[in-house]
């Protein structure tokens, strides 16, 4: 009996996928109009504010009260607002500057390198009562700073520290949220094994943490660097109660003061003394931005990873 073998059976071509036009939307890609409109308000909520100091900046007193807040007047004066704030009661709001500068900077500096610090001995060390230890830094992450403030100043007051710059900068080195951060971010960012290879190379602890440690945690402690440098920037209550001459103040407790002064028309004060707080008000944050502008990508990265990894 003969056998007939079926001809082969030949697959159809298969047709690629056509390409997505540049100016068509992938199928997956969907728009949410409430999710834009609320996108927009919280656009518009952070930058007006902003928008509006740098507008009120270019105007005198008597315009910030005779034109609209949200645009320019007929006659701006931002450069000559900007001379007078500098020029002010002999040159004291760079006094200020300066002073706000030196606590942020190093209370910034000291906080991360304890938060590295910290964070590194907790994620990679084990000893006895780490867990309770840690969880009483978690608890320490809820008790707002302004809680602390009178117990603080009882204590620096016992100690002789009142009014001078440790009253501001040493509670501002203790960042129980900085060292959480740092905790999570080394758990993973620093292998064990790269501990391990150092530790047979003979090197030490200290110098493991400092050449090899530090620079694997480099995007968690620009980030809280960062987050400690604008919370004692901004800081108003701790000063307020610490410091009693006016050549320590910080920027935010000195035009408090100048507020004082164009409000009750105290000694000194002038008719543009509020234009003078105003324009202040907007010089004190360009350092800031600066600092955001040039360490986005460390914060962004290092926040990134302390939220995910666990």
């Amino acid at each position: 009996m003969t056998t007939t073998t079926p001809p082969p059976t030949v697959a159809a071509p298969t047709r690629p996928a056509p390409a997505t036009p540049p100016g068509r939307r992938r199928r997956g890609a969907r728009r949410s109009t409430p999710l834009t409109i609320a996108m927009l308000a919280a656009l518009a909520y952070f930058l007006l504010p902003l928008f509006w100091l740098l507008i009120a900046s270019t105007k005198s007193t008597q315009d910030l009260f005779n034109s609209f807040g949200l645009w320019f007047s007929h006659a701006p004066q931002l450069l000559t607002n900007v001379r007078e704030t500098l020029t002010q009661d002999d040159g004291v709001f760079l006094r200020w500057l300066v002073n706000t500068v030196l606590y942020a900077g190093v209370s910034a500096v000291g906080a991360a390198l304890l938060a590295a610090a910290g964070g590194y001995g907790f994620a990679k060390f084990r000893f006895r009562g780490d867990r309770a230890a840690f969880n009483l830094v978690l608890g320490a992450v809820m008790v707002p700073t302004t809680a602390l403030a009178i117990p603080t100043y009882l204590l620096f007051a016992k100690a002789g520290l009142v009014n001078t710059p440790w009253a501001v900068v040493l509670p501002s080195l203790v960042n129980p949220f900085g060292l959480y951060l740092m905790r999570v971010y080394a758990q993973d960012a620093v292998p064990d094994s790269v501990l391990e290879a150092a530790r047979i190379d003979g090197a030490g602890e200290a110098r493991i943490f400092f050449r090899i440690a530090l620079r694997l945690l480099a995007p968690g402690l620009v980030t809280v660097l960062l987050f400690t440098l604008v919370a004692t920037w901004n800081n108003y209550f701790l000063p307020l109660i610490m410091l009693n001459d006016p050549d320590l103040y910080p920027v935010t407790v000195g035009l408090s003061s100048w507020a004082a002064q164009a409000q009750n028309g105290g000694a000194g004060s002038s008719s543009d003394m509020l234009a003078l707080v105003v324009t202040g008000s907007l010089i004190s944050i360009v350092p800031l931005v600066v600092a955001f502008l040039l360490l986005q990508r460390y914060w962004q990265s290092g926040l990134a990873a302390g939220g995910v990894k666990q």
